[in-house]
């Protein structure tokens, strides 16, 4: 029953994403093997959304059927315990905690990221047939405060395409982010190869901090900056939506910055924590799903399966909740991801202690 309702719900999902994205692929020129290979890459993305639900309607299913049919009657009236009887249940849903914790990690992170490579690439693919190659995958007006090395960056533009950023400016800072100097070049980019960043055509300015005075000038045609270490992918990912990032990609953000240095991270906190926090959820559900199963359930599952959702309204009422409360900065991160869980796992085993 796992294996069914999993295998409808991806696919469900799967329609849903052909219908949001199969005509922009087309036109951005995508092949039927281009297309097999960004969905079936796509797919397990899906996967944090699915198995939970899964996992509630199987074993209301599969539990209601039981009660229905009074083997869970006939082994309570026998002695067994509800805990005995569930026992298998309860070892899968913690090996079940393993699975999502890997998947979280691992699977879903490169899902995403493939994906939206796979994605660009085609639009990259298309737009260099009408543009030159330094218009194509243009970002405009990047900006990227680096507090922690005391540098900041503007580009008029980026292209993802060359991997090259056009009207750069970079900013050096001093301890009290008083400008010292100024960077500007035509053109600048990250050098794979050797480290730090190359910049082409530009000049360099130097500030005295003190009273803001220009102390000097010296134009260049190229120069190299070896202990500039950011990388433009850090810079993108950190003007995102936290959930329409990886997990990989949210602990990035937070390795890099801290709370002090951008108010801005504090969401991502959030979300990483709540990436965290669904580890929990096989658990909360078999809590939540057992105690509607066995009790009262004889003619259709439907009912338990109604009492859950309900619960489970409230679940997202209180994540959303708890979610706003930790990006305001109400409540610590950490607290705001666990919260809810925590509550509906307690409220689950609140229910099963009245079952017993």
């Amino acid at each position: 029953m796992l294996g069914l309702v999993l295998g409808a719900t991806l696919g469900l999902l799967l329609m849903q994403a052909m219908y949001d994205d199969f005509r922009d692929l087309l036109e951005d020129g995508a092949r039927i093997t281009d297309l097999a290979i960004y969905y079936m890459i796509k797919l397990p993305s899906y996967l944090s959304v699915v198995l939970p639900l899964a996992l509630l309607v199987s074993l209301l299913y599969t539990l209601g059927q039981m009660h229905r049919n009074h083997e869970i009657t006939a082994l309570r009236a026998a002695g067994v315990g509800l805990f005995r009887i569930t026992r298998g249940i309860w070892g899968a849903g913690v090996l079940l905690c393993g699975v999502t914790w890997y998947i979280n990690a691992t699977v879903i992170p490169w899902s995403v990221e493939e994906s939206r490579v796979i994605r660009e690439n085609l639009a990259f693919r298309n737009e260099v047939k009408d543009r030159t190659v330094d218009r194509v995958g243009i970002k405009p007006s990047v900006a990227f405060d680096n507090r922690q090395d005391g540098r900041m960056w503007f580009f008029n533009r980026y292209s993802q395409f060359t991997r090259r950023g056009y009207g750069v400016t970079v900013v050096e800072l001093d301890e009290e982010r008083r400008e010292k100097s100024r960077l500007l070049a035509r053109e600048g980019w990250r050098d794979p190869a050797g480290g730090g960043w190359v910049f082409r055509d530009g000049r360099e300015i130097t500030i005295d901090p003190e009273n803001g005075e220009i102390e000097g000038t010296a134009r260049f045609t190229e120069t190299v900056r070896a202990n500039f270490d950011e990388d433009p992918a850090l810079m993108f990912i950190f003007d995102a939506r936290p959930q329409d990032l990886s997990f990989t990609e949210l602990r990035r953000i937070i390795d890099h910055f801290t709370a002090d240095e951008n108010p801005k991270l504090t969401a991502y906190q959030v979300r990483y924590y709540n990436v965290l926090a669904e580890t929990l959820g096989p658990l909360i559900i078999i809590a939540l799903a057992i105690p509607f199963a066995v009790s009262g359930v004889r003619v259709n599952p439907v009912v338990g399966v109604s009492k859950s959702l309900g619960l489970f309204v409230v679940y997202f009422v209180l994540l959303k909740t708890s979610a706003t409360l930790g990006g305001r900065e109400v409540i610590p991160a950490l607290w705001a991801a666990l919260l809810p869980s925590l509550a509906m796992l307690g409220v689950g085993l609140g229910f099963l202690a009245r079952v017993r």
